[in-house]
């Protein structure tokens, strides 16, 4: 055994205990720390397969953002974890639906059996040898698939904003900005001249 399939197989071994562990963890901050484990080990079996691209991409985008964000809302938000619970076989026929749907896709990725050699060797993009992945995918996304790239971006930007505003709370007892109050300010009225008579404070 080479040392690329060592260390293939410890990744791997590691990737899927850390996904079971994702399911079987009673704390929800437990989950989402094995979660990124698996996230990293799943990163280093693409930079083995010689994805640096995705691998680099899981790692910055999943690992630094979106496991962070669900552990600062597991951690920040006051969730009732036992009412969730409850209502767990109320949507088990979906859930056991969506993964009957999932393992028949791999079974047919795994098989291969409905996708021919000729058309699979066909889909393939040749790849010069001098040039890396993150190369090849950078020069494709910014010239031909440039202004998609830009409608994936704006659609995530709307997300986050209307995921900040669905949950924004006002309350009474905390002080928030008047944008509009603000952006209407004039040098006269954003400052104040007041006469200080001798021996006497503000």
């Amino acid at each position: 055994m080479g040392l690329h399939a060592l260390f293939f197989y410890i990744f791997a071994f590691v990737a899927v205990a850390s996904a079971f562990m994702v399911i079987w963890a009673k704390n929800p901050v437990h989950s989402v720390l094995f979660l990124i484990v698996v996230f990293v080990n799943a990163a280093a079996l693409f930079i083995l397969a010689g994805a640096e691209y995705l691998g680099l991409l899981l790692l910055v985008v999943y690992v630094g953002a979106v496991a962070v964000l669900f552990l600062f809302v597991v951690m920040m938000l006051d969730i009732d974890f036992a009412e969730l619970r409850s209502g767990i076989l109320h949507y088990a026929p979906v859930g056991a639906l969506i993964g009957i749907v999932l393992l028949a896709e791999l079974i047919v990725v795994v098989g291969g059996t409905f996708i021919p050699a000729d058309i699979a060797a066909n889909t393939a993009m040749p790849m010069p040898a001098d040039t890396s992945s993150v190369k090849a995918i950078g020069d494709v996304i910014y010239t031909h698939y440039a202004y998609f790239f830009q409608v994936a971006g704006l659609i995530l930007l709307v997300a986050m904003i209307g995921a900040i505003v669905l949950t924004l709370k006002h309350r009474p007892d905390v002080k928030r900005q008047n944008i509009a109050k603000q952006v209407a300010r004039t040098p006269e009225s954003a400052h104040e001249t007041v006469k200080v008579k001798p021996g006497q404070g503000i």
